[in-house]
């Protein structure tokens, strides 16, 4: 029996291959019924676009980590009627920590339009035992990248919110399980438990026939009280107005080196990408090659400082590495890794296993001709894909993300999220919205000023530039940043402040039409640690430095 499909007795679950049929933009698999979004509405700047919004409409949040909090919290205050999807058993994101690592991401190339999930077909009913529930619901929905040592690494005066303020004397680096309760007790005191399904994963988002509503299909895990049986229940619901909170860190991205499959597939155990990384004590007394150089490879590269006998850590010398002067002494900062050669030595058995203390038998060529040899484990931090799976028609797994059209949202590249205005309106059709994309920010001051322009919006209360003026200023800010991963970045100093002072001087110019309190900035607390937390970042990111507070290509 494979590990695929042990576990899963008799016909009830079948084998959860990933779906890679699924449709995409460009697979002209998409039901007549429901159309690519073409609102014309929107396109014209007709009085009909505004009445798409307002006080009482339907809106489904998608995820329930900061940025699906906040949102929905928003939301619910201005008096819409909010239903929260959340595919795991509750609010968090990546702080909430599962022992339990997610499944192993195929170690080819996966287009973003499948993302992290497994299909599973509804109906489906399961009996087993413990052990086999617990691996049905990774599947289900996988664990986030949340490992035992994890820490804010952005002071805690930049992350409070406008719903809530950290517990009063919270250190300036809170621990994982910390910001998880802050996030919980957001949730709890606005009301969200009420209205979120927890273990309800969003399979499927497209606009209805007449284009009114968004159809949303759901597959919902139902574990029945007090035994380790459970079943999928499918529904479809209609709502008015969707965002999409679901996060960026769903989807690993796995580089395609010449002969990294080789060597997962041989021992498996032995590379894992970052987001199964849970803690360091599989390492000990260990040589372990980290690739990548960012946070989250340096985070661990520096748990490894305390057990592993040698860390190299292999980079490409990108721009938003850490520079090797964080690394623990027991690390070395090496070159990007050019192949992994055939394994030397071909261990006998069906499974070839290795013992604790004996290093994978192959070698590993970097590109500046260095070879590393004696390796025993790899971790691949190397980021992840965007992806948003429920969307397949915005997505297209043959375009690049240098030349996507104007209806897409993904590319192939999975590299950035196109066609939203300021980062969070779709411009083809605002009714759908996204929270969380920018990055290099203080993330939940950052995501809920978001939710608090997007909640004016839904609510009635501000408006929306034209479709053609949306078009207008996201063209113009393709030209000035570039397409790619630095474009949702707001790294460079002063551009975070900016932006929300740009949302908050648009969604208040419609306070004396429409009523209600003003939007706030950021406080002068905040301005005050933001200048500190950015004078340490330009010694962090030495292009920061150089080009005087400017980050460029």
């Amino acid at each position: 029996m494979s590990a695929a499909t042990a576990g899963f007795p008799h016909a009830c679950v079948p084998h959860l291959s990933l779906q890679t049929d699924r449709p995409t933009h460009l697979g002209r698999q998409i039901p007549q019924a429901m159309p690519l979004i073409v609102d014309t509405d929107f396109q014209s700047g007709s009085p009909n676009a505004e009445s798409r919004f307002g006080k009482h409409k339907s809106v489904a949040v998608i995820g329930s980590g900061i940025s699906g909090v906040c949102a929905a919290a928003h939301l619910l205050k201005y008096g819409l009627s909010v239903t929260v999807f959340e595919r795991s058993n509750g609010a968090g994101g990546v702080w909430k920590f599962d022992e339990r690592p997610p499944e192993d991401p195929p170690y080819i190339y996966r287009p973003p339009s499948i993302g992290d999930q497994q299909h599973i077909p509804p109906g489906a009913v399961f009996d087993g035992g413990d052990a086999k529930l617990s691996n049905l619901e990774v599947r289900f929905a996988p664990p986030s990248p949340c490992y035992v040592g994890l820490k804010t690494n952005v002071p805690t005066p930049l992350m409070g919110t406008t719903l809530g303020n950290w517990p009063e004397g919270s250190p300036a680096s809170v621990s994982h399980s910390a910001a998880l309760q802050y996030i919980r007790s957001l949730a709890k005191r606005s009301g969200l438990d009420a209205v979120t399904e927890f273990h309800t994963r969003v399979e499927d988002v497209r606009k209805t026939s007449d284009g009114s509503k968004w159809r949303i299909t759901t597959l919902a895990l139902e574990i029945e009280d007090g035994t380790l049986s459970a079943r999928f229940t499918e529904k479809v619901r209609d709502f008015n107005l969707v965002v999409v909170a679901s996060g960026h860190y769903n989807m690993p991205r796995i580089p395609q080196i010449e002969g990294l499959k080789t060597w997962k597939d041989s021992f498996p155990d032995r590379v894992i990408h970052s987001k199964r990384y849970r803690n360091p004590e599989k390492y000990r007394n260990q040589n372990v090659l980290v690739i990548g150089a960012g946070v989250s490879a340096t985070d661990v590269c520096k748990e490894l400082g305390e057990v592993s006998h040698k860390t190299y850590q292999s980079t490409r010398n990108g721009r938003f590495d850490l520079p090797a002067s964080v690394l623990p002494p027991n690390a070395v900062r090496v070159a990007s890794v050019e192949k992994f050669v055939p394994l030397e030595a071909k261990i006998e058995g069906e499974e070839p296993t290795l013992g604790n203390n004996q290093p994978i038998p192959g070698s590993v060529v970097l590109t500046d001709g260095t070879i590393l040899q004696d390796i025993h484990q790899i971790v691949l931090a190397t980021g992840y894909i965007v992806s948003y799976p429920f969307l397949p028609q915005l997505h297209s797994d043959t375009a690049v993300d240098a030349d996507p059209d104007n209806e897409l949202v993904v590319t192939s590249d999975g590299i950035m999220t196109h066609n939203l205005h300021q980062d969070i309106f779709y411009i083809n059709d605002p009714t759908l919205a996204f929270i969380g994309v920018p990055y290099h920010v203080a993330t939940f001051s950052l995501f809920d000023f978001q939710a608090q322009a997007l909640a004016r919006v839904f609510a009635g209360r501000a408006k929306l530039p034209t479709q053609e003026d949306m078009r207008r200023e996201y063209e113009k800010r393709v030209e000035e940043k570039g397409r790619g991963r630095f474009f949702h970045s707001l790294v460079t100093p002063g551009h975070e402040i900016a932006y929300v002072r740009d949302l908050a001087e648009w969604v208040n110019g419609y306070v004396k039409e429409t009523g209600g309190e003003p939007m706030p900035v950021h406080s002068e607390e905040f301005l005050n640690e933001y200048q500190v937390l950015k004078s340490r970042l330009r010694g962090l990111y030495p292009e920061v430095a150089k080009n005087d507070g400017e980050l460029q290509e």
